[in-house]
């Protein structure tokens, strides 16, 4: 069945307005239309608003998660489909082909800075002082009998204290993204391989069978003690301020613009920090991104106007208004290579 765009949602964010004449000249639509990630979201909405303050345009944005953006950013390139969709990892190579298969030759890529990804809890319940090991630990749904033995086995720990007696004496209870969120795709890529690796068996599995690895890294618990909490990852805070010794996984922007009520725990001896994140010392960190149809932006020029604006240095660069809500800033000269692809409208390859 054919995916289409919708313009309603709980999260849908959109500005009065008629749009300049260039773009009104140019199509009978004059408004922006943006799917995809939850993580990405605050950020696009900022500018979307910054963007009508400036020209006028209408910016409608909803949150889908980055992979149903994805899917409906691809399903073609009729004017009925998304302009530009968020994404809090990098676009899978089944989900360029799908564009392409489907009629979108050229997709822009822009990656507009880089995030963390947080291990929170209430400010005030226990500390967490974590290792990738233990994450991996907590939430995989199988664990290796033994460093030197992968048969695997269910997971069988229940509080935090029984995978380590440093750990808080609490129930395992973990709020976080479903596998359709981008975020759930970097925790499990990030988070869960590097704990899976620590087990020695694993990482040689890591280098003779690769799908046997990811089976047993990425494969998350469903037993109660992770609990797939929707797409909003503002829902997942407001759990945790209501169930105080359970953690949650989120962006590290939710984090900043929280911290009065949740704090993040250290992974690896390093706390989700602005400075940790921009130097790579925190280790479950991630690019963010967007994407953008080339043939769209010829039809309505407001989309490459608001994506030149999402790359300026106001917005995007070191000081700029996106960070003040949490993005950390991407280098200059990768945001002014991203912009050369924006003007020209210049298509990416997929290398992986």
């Amino acid at each position: 069945m054919r995916l289409v765009w919708r313009h309603a949602a709980a999260k849908a964010v959109s500005a009065a307005g008629e749009a300049n004449s260039d773009a009104a000249a140019s199509t009978a639509r004059s408004e922006i239309r943006i799917v995809g990630s939850s993580t990405v979201y605050p950020f696009s909405t900022k500018v979307a608003q910054e963007f009508k303050n400036k020209t006028g345009v209408n910016v409608v944005v909803e949150s889908t998660g980055s992979g149903g953006g994805h899917k409906l950013f691809c399903d073609g390139a009729g004017m009925d489909t998304p302009d530009i969709t968020n994404s809090s990892r990098r676009q899978k190579e089944s989900e360029l082909a799908a564009c392409h298969a489907n009629g979108v030759d050229e997709v822009v890529e822009v990656m507009i800075g880089y995030d963390g990804i947080v291990i929170g809890n209430l400010r005030e319940g226990p500390e967490f002082n974590l290792s990738l090991k233990q994450v991996y630990q907590a939430f995989a749904k199988e664990l290796p009998t033994s460093d030197d033995d992968c048969t695997m086995v269910a997971n069988g720990y229940n509080n935090w204290s029984e995978i380590d007696p440093s750990l808080p004496n609490e129930t395992i209870e973990g709020y976080g993204p479903p596998p359709t969120s981008g975020t759930r795709d970097a925790f499990v890529e990030i988070a869960m391989e590097g704990g899976a690796k620590a087990y020695p068996c694993l990482a040689a599995l890591a280098d003779s069978d690769e799908d046997a690895f990811l089976a047993a890294a990425h494969t998350v618990r469903e037993d109660g003690r992770w609990i797939d909490s929707g797409e909003n990852d503002n829902v997942i805070v407001q759990t945790l301020v209501n169930t105080p010794t359970a953690v949650g996984v989120f962006g590290y922007s939710f984090l900043a613009q929280n911290t009065d009520k949740i704090k993040g725990a250290t992974v690896d001896g390093a706390e989700p920090s602005f400075e940790n994140i921009t130097t790579g010392d925190y280790p479950i960190s991630r690019s963010l991104f967007f994407y953008v149809k080339a043939s769209h932006m010829e039809e309505i020029p407001a989309i490459r106007q608001y994506a030149l604006e999402f790359l300026s240095d106001e917005a995007a660069g070191e000081g700029g208004y996106l960070e003040e809500i949490g993005l950390v800033p991407a280098t200059d000269e990768a945001r002014a290579a991203y912009r050369d692809a924006v003007v020209t409208g210049t298509g990416y390859a997929h290398e992986e």
